[in-house]
């Protein structure tokens, strides 16, 4: 077979792309071209495929129920897999959560999270947070506060969305709870200059901001937040949809914190590569959603991607795959640290679990995104795939598999480094 690149010409422009590496293949944290080019993925898909690429018990699951059923319409009839897999989403989600929708991507799980609320409340506001990122349909879009990139040309959007700051301490050059004392008063600001309490279906909160630069929310304000939506009857909505599935070295992020969320909002790694995504409640709350005022096509009607839900589970726990996040995670961050002290252009190393960032700055202190981008297109070219995020695009977010070893953390870094000192930046 020649391995001569395909033309991409009759792609959509509209797609950015961090590299033009064609995948054919893929095994743990690699993938492989046609010429059996090897490239690191420490971007997981964008915090995707959680078990690492083609996980065998993964691909065995998808050819056996591929063998049996394919698609059973939810509206029609009752796939099995759907109902396995909501038995096995209940035995990892707090007790008071067991009714669970699912559909295709983050997006879809939002918006059926916002239309659960407010269905729930009879309330049509929703709160959300400076550097969010919720979705690119237009409700998820108007929700989205991380760059003003994802609603570019796009404006007006939907009404009732209202931003209030995030515990960005970095950010703001403050200690902890001086940051969280001020996101405090400007919530409660909020809700007596913008939206009532009384008008307010939920806030939703991701616990650790995706596209807005990899920042965790404080368990203090996590705390405040569930106090003020059990004060004035607001649902707390926590969208795990790039932290779920072990991504912090908990199936979801709000472990961490002990917070209890009425509304759970997980994608992106249930699948292990195929589209999945659900929103989990209690039954109180959901049977407040009257039939038929939601639905779609496709949602928990593939046998195929819930066959591969339920092996991504059963692969976090039967392989420790919780413990691995926590173990190279900490091993990925002491080594950044330690790459952060021979480079004064890096201002932050933060980061639970595998979920982990660098941030650079100039030496007058402002973000830095033209380093960001060099560093990022020179790793492509040295093997290693990492991605930019944050509003001014000056974050490096480390991503790769939960399966990832000490090893192949350490061949990363060592690229990493190298890539800093070939451009001689201090």
């Amino acid at each position: 077979m020649s391995a001569e690149m395909l033309s991409t010409e009759l792609l959509s422009p509209v797609w950015t792309h961090l590299s033009t590496f064609q995948a054919v293949r893929g095994e743990g944290v690699y993938l492989y071209d046609e010429e059996g080019k090897e490239c690191m993925d420490f971007t997981s898909g964008i915090g995707v495929v959680n078990t690492g690429h083609c996980h065998p018990n993964v691909v065995k699951a998808i050819q056996e129920q591929s063998k049996k059923l394919l698609f059973g319409q939810m509206n029609c009839v009752i796939p099995t897999t759907s109902i396995e897999l909501a038995e096995k989403l209940n035995e990892i989600t707090p007790k008071h959560i067991n009714r669970f929708f699912f559909s295709n991507s983050g997006a879809e799980a939002t918006e059926s999270a916002v239309k659960l609320a407010k269905a729930a409340t009879g309330r049509q506001n929703v709160i959300v947070f400076q550097g969010s990122f919720h979705g690119r349909t237009h409700l998820t879009m108007a929700m989205t506060t991380s760059k003003t990139a994802y609603r570019y040309k796009y404006q007006p959007l939907p009404s009732g969305i209202f931003v209030s700051p995030f515990p960005y301490a970095y950010y703001y050059g403050w200690d902890e709870d001086i940051t969280i004392d001020f996101c405090i008063k400007q919530l409660d600001l909020l809700l007596h200059g913008q939206t009532s309490p009384d008008e307010t279906a939920a806030i939703i909160i991701e616990p650790v901001l995706g596209e807005g630069g990899y920042v965790a929310a404080p368990h203090r304000f996590l705390h405040h937040l569930r106090e003020i939506c059990d004060a004035h009857g607001i649902l707390l909505i926590i969208d795990e949809v790039q932290s779920g599935f072990g991504r912090t070295g908990r199936f979801f992020c709000f472990e961490h914190a002990n917070v209890k969320p009425d509304i759970i909002v997980m994608a992106k790694g249930l699948g292990s590569g195929l589209p999945i995504s659900a929103i989990a409640s209690s039954k109180e709350i959901m049977e407040k959603w009257s039939p038929g005022t939601h639905g779609g096509t496709y949602g928990g009607g593939s046998a195929i991607t819930g066959a591969a839900a339920l092996a991504t589970i059963k692969t976090i726990m039967e392989e420790k795959l919780l413990d691995n996040a926590v173990m190279q995670g900490m091993e990925l961050i002491t080594g950044l640290k330690k790459i952060q002290q021979k480079f004064s252009c890096i201002g932050d190393v933060r980061g639970i679990g595998l979920m982990v960032a660098v941030e650079f700055e100039k030496k007058d202190g402002s973000p830095d995104a033209e380093i960001v981008s060099k560093i990022v297109r020179r790793c492509v070219d040295n093997g290693l795939l990492l991605l930019s995020c944050g509003s001014y695009k000056n974050v490096i977010r480390w991503i790769p598999p939960l399966v990832v070893t000490k090893v192949q953390i350490q061949d990363a870094q060592n690229i990493f480094e190298k890539i800093l000192n070939e451009i001689k930046i201090n």
